[in-house]
């Protein structure tokens, strides 16, 4: 590899602002929200709508000059509740009232809009009213996101039975061999470049608006990932460039993760980078904890690469979510936002960023600890929350995936990692570095009888390597579409 030995691909915040260049690259950019497309029900709407006008037009017709005050009358609310529908107000926080459109003292109102779509619209309150809770300080990102500041006892993983009433445990005993050598960025996401932070004893949390469920393709399934994903990497649209040991008793996992902003070309395609921790059979009792970066067009409505974290127990049926959609993730740490846009990121050619993850069974109480960067900790997943992966992982994996729709009749485009391939290696292809697992006796052990895959390899591939300075390292991605993916 062409690295300089001893290279430090983490920046400080002081190199940051030392770097013109870079400092120009990371100027906030307000990125264009990919939307997907209006429900059916939604066109429906926009079709009555329509045809109340054209009835209108039709009685005035008869009789313009005794109707047409009426006409202009109808004619502006039809007008105005036609706008107001079609753009749906953002949630500004949990106990807001329904906006007018859809107050039950406004009878008129109702009898212009199919009741499929209140009662959806009512389905997407309710949800927001449950995951949206009271903040005591909100601060606006530059990216857009609105970020709460939420008591650390009221947030969603309260809401489970086995947590009511309790609040966050205290940090659990770290793995051996486990050393913060490196420095971080002290600005890691966008939210934070205000200058605004948390109060101590609160968590920030973004918050989750009717936008954010208008784009999704199900509202009931809003948050989670798509039932047919698998991973034994056989998931129907799904392809993988991975890393993966097996064959032991897996109590953790470590690595740090090169952060890029892959371009996804449809808005129901996601690309990420991340870390596996697995356990049970690729059927229905399939146990994951996953943590890393993504870019998702469909969940957070840009472009920008987030931090996330996501769980199941069931192999992504019924149970489990990404971030703090549902309750499940107990948060305790005020400075990082789960589902938050990462910055810097890295350029191609150029400078490069990466962030440290740590995932690990506390050895204690047997919760799954999440550290990100060097000994920040952001939270945990109780171990009730699992069957197979209360006791231990049995798999650990490492890298890419992205979603392929074929929306076009033919390969995405969807980029994963920096959207070039393995072979161009440091500065140009993503990486993974300093890959580890932890043991039995909470030790920070490195990588053993390692398996590589990448399932669509003209599309996405990898390659692997160790060295003195990265430990096992590997360098995995691709453009999607070309001429050797077609």
């Amino acid at each position: 590899m062409d690295m300089k030995k001893g290279y430090s691909v983490s920046l400080t915040k002081q190199q940051h602002k030392k770097e013109p260049f870079f400092a120009v690259h990371h100027t906030r950019k307000q990125h264009q929200c990919i939307q997907a497309n209006h429900d059916a029900t939604e066109e429906t709407s926009s079709q009555q709508n329509q045809y109340s006008l054209k009835l209108a037009l039709s009685s005035t017709s008869q009789n313009t000059t005794l109707l047409l005050p009426a006409f202009v009358t109808l004619l502006l609310l039809v007008t105005s509740i036609g706008t107001a529908f079609s753009h749906p107000t953002i949630v500004s926080n949990s106990s807001s009232p329904l906006p007018p459109a859809l107050s039950h003292s406004n009878a008129n109102n109702q009898t212009l809009r199919p009741a499929a779509v209140l009662q959806k619209l009512r389905r997407i309150r309710t949800h927001l009213d449950k995951i949206n809770k009271p903040a005591v300080k909100t601060i606006k990102s530059p990216d857009g996101d609105l970020i709460d500041c939420v008591l650390s006892h009221q947030q969603p993983a309260f809401d489970h039975p086995q947590l009511k009433g309790q609040r966050p445990l205290d940090p659990p005993e770290r793995p051996k061999g486990h050393t913060n050598g490196e420095t971080v960025v002290e600005s890691f996401q966008l939210w934070t470049d205000s200058g605004e932070a948390c109060p101590e004893g609160t968590v920030p949390i973004r918050r989750t608006t009717e936008q954010d469920f208008l784009r999704a393709s199900s509202v009931r399934r809003f948050g989670r990932k798509p039932r047919n994903v698998r991973r034994d990497s056989t998931g129907i649209g799904h392809e993988h460039a991975v890393v993966s040991v097996n064959g032991d008793q897996y109590f953790g996992a470590k690595a740090s993760i090169n952060v890029w902003t892959p371009s996804v070309t449809d808005p129901y395609e996601f690309s990420l980078s991340q870390i596996w921790v697995i356990a049970g059979s690729f059927g229905n009792d399939l146990n994951t904890i996953e943590a890393g970066w993504q870019v998702s067009p469909e969940l957070y409505g840009d472009n920008y690469p987030r931090f996330f974290t996501y769980w199941t127990t069931d192999a992504y049926q019924a149970t489990g979510c990404y971030n703090l959609l549902c309750s499940g993730f107990v948060q305790t740490n005020n400075r990082i936002a789960i589902g938050a846009a990462i910055s810097p990121r890295s350029i191609y050619n150029g400078r490069q960023f990466d962030i440290g993850l740590m995932v690990w069974k506390d050895p204690k109480h047997g919760h799954w600890w999440l550290e990100f960067g060097s000994g920040l900790l952001v939270g945990y997943w109780p171990a009730y929350l699992f069957s197979h992966l209360r006791n231990h992982a049995s798999m650990v994996q490492f890298g890419g995936e992205i979603v392929n729709s074929r929306s076009r009749g033919y390969h995405t485009g969807t980029q994963m990692g920096s959207g070039h391939f393995a072979g161009e290696g440091f500065r140009k292809a993503a990486y993974f570095r300093n890959l580890q697992v932890v043991d039995w006796d909470n030790n920070l052990l490195p990588l053993s009888n390692i398996h590589q895959l990448a399932d669509h390899s003209n599309c996405y591939d990898i390659r692997v390597g160790s060295n003195n300075v990265w430990g096992t390292y590997f360098y995995y991605g691709g453009p999607g579409r070309n001429v050797r993916c077609p």
